[in-house]
């Protein structure tokens, strides 16, 4: 029950920063100077140091005790929704991981602004996007689709006439949708994204 605590408040101090980090980058199909421009906005609240620390100490809880849950959980699991929380779980657990790492590495090592161009530089570049268009994608589909299933299993009355299990399809076809429409903002549509050279180590050049 301790881990499922710590799990439980760790995934709703990240949700709120996912939340705003998704609507960032949905702000990128209006072009990357907009979602720059919105980024600074909210850095100034989560590159506090306090937030910041308190947001990095919940990435790792949420990893630990993810990963601790998925071997509980795993054999369990025989349901549809159940099954969603579990694997989409180990994704975020992976992803997070990989991207929070990724920035770290970033800002303190290449010394790097972790901005718009830092996240899309593999986006924009073949063969990278074969990685990083899956693996951007999965992650926002996973997260979703985590949240349909905590959702399937929390709610317990209908709401404008969906049962809790068409209330849980709804976010996750939701997530689907937004995750086109980020991707599509995020490679600059059909017209593409041009790296300034800064980024070039992110592609290995």
């Amino acid at each position: 029950m301790k881990v499922r605590r710590i799990h439980y408040l760790s995934g709703l101090t990240i949700t709120v920063f996912i939340g705003f980090h998704l609507l960032n980058h949905f702000i990128s199909i209006f072009g990357a100077e907009q979602h720059i421009e919105w980024m600074t906005i909210f850095r100034k609240v989560y590159r506090n140091p306090l937030i910041e620390t308190l947001l990095l100490f919940a990435v790792f809880a949420q990893i630990i005790s993810g990963v601790k849950l998925y071997f509980s959980k795993r054999k369990i699991a025989n349901i549809f929704f159940v099954k969603l929380q579990v694997w989409t779980g180990l994704y975020l657990a992976f992803f997070l991981l990989m991207h929070v790492s990724a920035v770290m590495v970033g800002r303190f090592i290449l010394d790097l602004d972790t901005n718009f161009y830092f996240g899309v530089a593999g986006l924009n570049t073949f063969p990278f996007l074969l990685f990083f268009v899956p693996y951007y994608g999965l992650a926002i589909i996973a997260f979703f689709g985590h949240v349909a299933a905590i959702h399937s299993q929390k709610m317990k009355k209908s709401f404008w006439g969906l049962s809790p299990d068409r209330q849980s399809k709804v976010i996750l076809y939701t997530g689907l949708a937004l995750t086109l429409v980020i991707l599509y903002g995020l490679t600059g549509g059909f017209t593409g994204i041009e790296i300034p050279a800064t980024y070039d180590v992110m592609i290995g050049k």
